[in-house]
């Protein structure tokens, strides 16, 4: 099995070809094909190489397959005894992205 740990938007991903995974929110249109680099960690069935910090040469290909929001997460503030009550809500926006394929470019 093939995969690759990728770093984005300070979070690691384990991206499988085939696979989706929801990343922040990027500004593209859906199938819009990104690429993404900053691969840390790559392995295909026993080999595995790990980048310091990244992986030279390698890159994840990815498809854009949605725009999606998370599950609302309300907020409610409260002061006892004070009348004092806010309730506010919030939903992250998330890019579903459909995993291509792994790529990893021989030095030659």
């Amino acid at each position: 099995m093939k995969y690759a740990i990728i770093e984005d938007g300070g979070k690691q991903f384990k991206a499988i070809e085939g696979g989706t995974i929801d990343v922040d929110h990027f500004p593209a249109e859906e199938g819009e094909q990104l690429d993404l680099e900053r691969v840390l960690l790559l392995a295909e069935d026993d080999r595995v190489e790990i980048g310091m910090p990244f992986v030279h040469g390698a890159k994840v290909q990815a498809t854009v397959k949605a725009q999606i929001k998370g599950p609302k997460v309300v907020v409610f503030k409260y002061k006892p005894k004070k009348r004092y009550r806010v309730k506010t809500g919030h939903r992250q926006r998330y890019t579903r992205l459909q995993i291509d394929s792994i790529v990893k470019e021989e030095e030659g």
